[in-house]
């Protein structure tokens, strides 16, 4: 995600340096050229404008590797909190001892699926589906689907109570 987030500002980046080396080696040129008979306003206009170009393309360059970095580092994070949440919902499907099939519906309940969803995406009934609902909140000792979420959330969310 982060390489095709950071290919434009690259190539941009890249346009831009041949061009300030352009115009670098342009305003060098003319500011040589004209040394023995006086430089002119233009040519030493030409040059300033050039390396101020210049600058430019260092500076969008350190920031497109710093925000390529902070992508980075975001992408690691997401990852780790995935993988921990991952971790943690099958700890607690263990813990409530849920069968393979209720495990898969209360996963796609936690993921926020209907119940006639969950029963095509399984090839079941909806009152399959709605009987093994029941038997994971009872297992789980909930009796909806926002409460089971909310266990997961209290268990991840620390709240400040001072």
């Amino acid at each position: 995600m982060a390489n095709r987030t950071i290919t434009l500002p690259v190539i941009i980046l890249i346009i831009q340096s041949v061009a300030a080396a352009y115009f670098v080696i342009d305003g060098v040129d003319d500011l040589l050229g004209q040394a023995k008979q006086g430089v002119d306003l233009e040519v030493v206009m030409e040059c300033l404008v050039a390396f101020a170009l210049l600058a430019g393309v260092v500076m969008g360059s350190r920031y497109v590797r710093a925000i390529h970095r902070e992508l980075h580092r975001n992408e690691q994070s997401l990852a780790r909190a995935r993988g921990a949440l991952s971790e943690h919902i099958a700890l607690r499907f263990a813990e409530w001892d849920l069968s393979p099939g209720e495990r898969d519906v209360a996963l796609f309940a936690l993921k926020g699926f209907e119940i006639a969803d969950i029963a095509r995406l399984r090839g079941a009934a909806t009152g399959t589906v709605r009987s093994q609902l029941s038997q994971i909140y009872a297992k789980a000792g909930v009796n909806s689907e926002a409460m089971l979420v909310s266990l997961f959330i209290e268990d991840l969310v620390e709240i400040d109570a001072g």
